[in-house]
Parts: C-alpha cells; structure tokens; sequence
C-alpha cells in the first residue's frame, strides 16, 4: 500500500503519479490518499489487518508519524508490513536520519533496489505517553514554534525555513514566559531535574534542519539507543544565542551551558510541568499538556532500505 499525502509540501501532483507508475513497474500496488488528520493512520492500520508486505509513505514527517501509529496500533510485531519512506515534506527528518536522500526520485530508487534485493532494517522509535514518533518529541518553546507555524500555513503561508525563524524570532521575544520555568524531568531512581524552560525529547539525530543545515541538540542520540534529553534553564538571549551556536556548529558530542541538563540513552524519562505547556511530536502540534511519559522501544519497525 503506497499512503500518499495529496498536500505533502514539496510535491507536485506530476511527480506523484510519476512515483506512483515506477512503483506500480514492480509491485502490486494499491494507492491510498489522505484526506484528513490522521488518515494516514487508518489506513496504515488497515494495511497491518490485512497482512500487506510494505506499507510505502509519501509525504513529511507528519504522514509517516500517522504511518508508523497505525501500523503499531496493536504493538511491535515482525508480522507487520515493512514500511519505506518517500520524502516529500518541508524537512523529512526521520527519512534524511535513515541516509535517504532528501528527493522522492533518487529515494524512490533506492527503495525499489532495496525491495528487490530483500533489504530491511529495524530501528527503534520513541513512545510519548500512547503514541509512537521516529524523531523528537519536544514541550516548551520548540513546540510553541511549531503551533505558531501550523498557523501561519493554515493561513496561507508556504512552509519555507524563513517561515520558521520568523515565527521562533516573534515567539521568544514576544509570547513564550522566559521569566517562569515550568518543566521537571523525572527518571526511575535518580534525582528530578527541575525548573527547565524547554525540553527536547529525540530517538535519533539531528532534532530538525534549517533548510539544508541540520541542528543537534544531541548529537550523540541513536535509533539503536534509548532516548536523549536536552533541556534549558535559562532563555535570555545570550544564552540561547550561545546555545543555539553549539546546535548548528557541534565541537562536541553534547551541547554544553551551566543552564543546560543533558540525557542519553535513557529507557524512559517523564516530564511533569506546573502548567499546561505547548507539546509537539515529530513536528506536529498536539495542544498542551502537563504529564508526558517517554519511553524507548528497541527495535520497533522494519524499514526497507
């Protein structure tokens, strides 16, 4: 089953049904298009019921997000479809952190060399609270830019990475609380972290891209590892400059400030705030919250590549 996102960002529908044809050369394909919010998850869930062999996401982060929830619906299983991943989204993080190049055409086929020749790899992923992501996850400021570009697009707006520093540049100056920390981070038989601004969950890296530039909050995060945790404590201009320098131009294997806390490879961590604050998963807006469980889950999906 190929689940194709008809909005997906960079796409024409041109290129889409050219992917669609090259694929058909080869498989018995059934096409199946989104038409709403979690759509994609439906249908993922179907094709998992149903015993396809691989389930084929063509779209952004956000489709193949809805993918792997539906095809996980009932847990990990080494019955369930393969999945493989077009990217046609703004950033395609997951794809790009798989090695796939950041083009359908040239992912298309390396996917089809890796279909005909049996290849499959099995990477683990992210669990917050009840729903599965394959990159990051993030509560405070990252998530509050992500609402505000959902917005924005909503509206109209193209979802270039100008679109994205604009929003970031008006939400930290002019609507995020930089003056009362709300986040502590809780793990199994160790001291509580408290009084953080912001905190970045991730299963792999880099967190993002800014453009073609990528951003590592973690660096040493792993889809073979368990998860890593980057937090602040302090969000004056100074210090976010500073840190935000690290991210974009990594001299170590971890982003280092007396206001920093760093995690790795943790099997579950729990974030808890005094109030109800913004949450994003792998780049989608999923309103407040002020309770969230991680946990890693090793091993969770087959992907062909």
């Amino acid at each position: 089953m190929l689940i194709a996102n008809p909005k997906a960002t960079s796409t024409s529908r041109q290129v889409r049904d050219l992917l669609v044809r090259t694929f058909s050369g080869d498989l018995d394909l059934e096409l199946a298009e989104t038409e709403h919010r979690n759509h994609a998850t439906e249908l993922a869930r179907r094709a998992a019921d149903e015993r396809f062999d691989v389930v084929v996401a063509l779209g952004g982060d956000g489709t193949v997000n809805e993918v792997v929830n539906g095809l996980l619906a009932e847990g990990p299983d080494a019955g369930l479809p393969a999945l493989a991943v077009l990217p046609c989204g703004s950033a395609n993080v997951f794809a790009r952190a798989l090695g796939l190049p950041n083009d359908p055409v040239r992912a298309t086929r390396l996917i089809l060399d890796a279909l005909r020749a049996g290849r499959h790899r099995s990477v683990g992923l992210g669990r917050a609270d009840e729903r599965y992501f394959t990159f990051c996850a993030g509560i405070g400021l990252d998530a509050e830019v992500v609402h505000a570009v959902e917005r924005l697009r909503n509206s109209g707006s193209r979802a270039k990475p100008t679109l994205y520093v604009r929003a970031a540049l008006r939400q930290f100056f002019s609507v995020s609380d930089r003056r009362r920390p709300a986040i502590t981070l809780e793990r199994p038989g160790l001291p509580a972290l408290e009084d953080l601004f912001m905190a970045i969950v991730s299963n792999t890296s880099p967190w993002t891209y800014l453009g073609s530039r990528p951003v590592f909050p973690s660096p040493k995060s792993d889809f073979n590892a368990g998860l890593d945790v980057f937090g602040t404590r302090d969000l004056a201009a100074a210090t976010t400059l500073k840190l935000l320098a690290q991210m974009l131009f990594p001299l170590a294997d971890t982003v280092r400030g007396r206001h920093t806390v760093n995690v790795h490879d943790a099997p579950e961590v729990t974030l808890v705030a005094s109030r109800p604050i913004a949450f994003q998963l792998d780049g989608d807006y999923l309103g407040e919250r002020d309770h969230i469980e991680f946990r890693s889950v090793p091993k969770a999906i087959r992907i062909v590549i």
